[in-house]
């Protein structure tokens, strides 16, 4: 594995530290568990907001990229808030650390959560995604953000700083479920990872990739967990738009690998995330995996000047997404 040349926990940790000093006005509670470690509650018994939505997903990108939020028009009168996402660090910004590919949950089985965050890149969750971009990380602290409706306690501290090999105290969680603001934001701020992840997936080489930017609205927050599931799947692969640039040579077939990124390349296209999900009976692995990535994407090839298009949103399929 290539050298160690920048600390996605390093950069992520003053972010985690200002959100902290700044935790009244984000919505968000501050506690300890019983072992030491720290939990950011944003979006359990907080109220959280849009703020703090945009510092968790620059905490997720582990410093190394930054969000702004706005309001755009995704046509007959759909108003959305929207998240525009940007970083020069392409693949460890993304894969290395925002990448929701770490399934935490204690021996009981009474929690569970999708982990994401510059803790993966300590912990290697998983392996084979860092030998492909050639990335690790070495830091005395970790900082972890997980996708859950439940409580981080002391298991689930011991479980997460056992794999990242740090102390208790040395561990920040920040925690949202999906039905919460700043799940809602925070899942919409990983348009662009889902762009860089189906790239790599049809064949482009992420460490080519040398810079990238999108922007996707953020879905209304519903009260079901399964049905805001769904929403958060919809803006993206409705509505998500991603740009990147990449210093790649003729023969990296772009004008081919482009037509096999956006989700409307996907069998399972067509449907609300939720009725997809509905009919796959709840699991995910009886989705295709092609389905999740943006609805449109541009590469823009640094060597030839050549700019590669696919996929467009579709508004129609983001505003059924919404009435149920």
């Amino acid at each position: 594995m290539a050298e160690r040349k920048i600390s996605v926990n390093g950069n992520a940790f003053p972010l985690v530290e200002e959100m902290i000093r700044k935790a009244d006005i984000l919505g968000v509670k501050v506690t300890k568990t019983g072992n030491g470690a720290t939990v950011l509650d944003a979006g359990i018994g907080a109220t959280g907001s849009f703020y703090a939505g945009k510092c968790v997903t620059e905490v997720c990108l582990g410093g190394l990229g930054r969000a702004n939020l706005s309001m755009a028009d995704y046509g007959g009168g759909l108003i959305l808030p929207s998240i525009f996402v940007e970083t020069v660090y392409p693949a460890v910004a993304t894969l290395g650390s925002q990448f929701a590919g770490w399934r935490i949950k204690d021996k009981e089985k009474k929690f569970f959560g999708m982990g994401s965050g510059p803790a993966r890149a300590l912990a290697l969750e998983p392996k084979e995604l860092y030998e492909k971009i050639a990335y690790e990380d070495k830091a005395s602290q970790a900082v972890i953000v997980i996708e859950t409706e439940n409580t981080v306690n002391n298991d689930i501290v011991e479980i997460v700083a056992s794999k990242c090999e740090v102390r208790y105290p040395s561990l920040y969680a920040i925690v949202a479920p999906t039905s919460s603001i700043v799940g809602s934001v925070q899942i919409s701020g990983r348009v662009v990872e889902t762009g860089i992840h189906k790239l790599s997936e049809v064949g482009l080489d992420p460490k080519k990739i040398r810079h990238a930017c999108g922007v996707a609205p953020v879905a209304p927050v519903h009260p079901s967990s399964v049905k805001a599931m769904g929403r958060t799947n919809d803006v993206i692969l409705a509505a998500g738009r991603v740009y990147v640039t990449v210093e790649a040579d003729e023969d990296d077939n772009l004008s081919e690998i482009v037509t096999r990124v956006p989700s409307s390349s996907s069998k399972d296209y067509g449907k609300p995330f939720h009725q997809i999900f509905k009919a796959a009976g709840f699991d995910f692995y009886k989705i295709d995996p092609g389905l999740f990535a943006p609805a449109e994407i541009n590469i823009s090839n640094l060597k030839t000047g050549k700019l590669f298009h696919a996929g467009k949103v579709d508004a129609d399929l983001l505003k059924k997404s919404f009435e149920n």
